[in-house]
């Protein structure tokens, strides 16, 4: 049985390809020094050129269908305001819709129903952040209620994090290089790389937008970008002797 089992098993294998086969086996490195197993971080700064911010509409209504059809209303002029402002269709995508019955609470009395909350809220990416703030003023103009972020990041960092990379590998040559010397020894070879992912440093949690609407004659909305960390780690090991 077991004879018949080991051959079933070598059969399998053989008819696995060669690259499938080639995917299950890791080469280890023989070394004859002393291995040195570090980690290191690349680090670009850039300016953010997206901000990425929810609008949407609440309305409050006695009936879910007075709710709802107010809602709409509204919220077809918001989308409007964004067409207007040139934002693509691929740039607005809808986040949620919502209906909840509203209640009022009396101490020792049962919850009495008071009417309807309905909320639409769209996701929206600015690509142009000098006209983003222009574009919040506009929406809250057309009956937008409410609106949160931004979230600004980069568009397409992959240029970045290759940059990133780079830093990461002379900045793990160079620490490899440190140690060696202090142990007395020299860098022979390097001997893996693993990279641990890229990673976009978070800013500071983004807050609700407000407006006092008597004094939109007065002050403008402003998106100031600063700038953004972008980092790549990666896990590196060398051989000393």
């Amino acid at each position: 049985m077991r004879k018949t089992l080991l051959t079933a098993m070598a059969l399998g294998a053989a008819s696995l390809p060669a690259s499938a086969m080639a995917q299950t086996v890791a080469t280890v490195p023989v070394i004859s020094g002393t291995r040195l197993d570090i980690s290191a971080t690349g680090e670009v700064t850039r300016v953010p050129d997206l901000a990425i911010i929810s609008a949407g509409v609440q309305t409050l209504q006695p009936t879910a269908t007075g709710a709802i059809e107010e809602n709409a209303t509204r919220m077809e002029k918001v989308r409007a305001a964004l067409k207007r402002a040139g934002i693509d269709d691929k740039d607005i995508q809808t986040s949620s819709i919502n209906l909840n019955p509203e209640y009022r609470y009396v101490e020792n009395q049962p919850p009495r129903l008071t009417g309807y909350r309905a909320s639409n809220t769209v996701n929206v990416k600015f690509r142009d952040l000098k006209r983003t703030g222009a574009i919040l003023d506009a929406l809250v103009a057309e009956g937008a209620n409410q609106i949160n972020g931004p979230n600004l990041t980069i568009d397409k960092p992959e240029a970045a994090y290759d940059e990133a990379r780079v830093r990461a590998i002379a900045a793990g040559r160079a620490r490899a290089e440190l140690y060696a010397r202090a142990l007395g020894k020299r860098v022979v070879r390097l001997l893996t790389v693993s990279e641990g992912g890229g990673y976009q440093v978070p800013p500071p949690m983004p807050v609700a937008y407000a407006r006092d609407m008597a004094a939109q004659s007065v002050a403008k909305t402003e998106i100031d970008p600063g700038t953004q960390e972008l980092q790549v780690t990666l896990s590196m090991s060398f051989e000393l002797q």
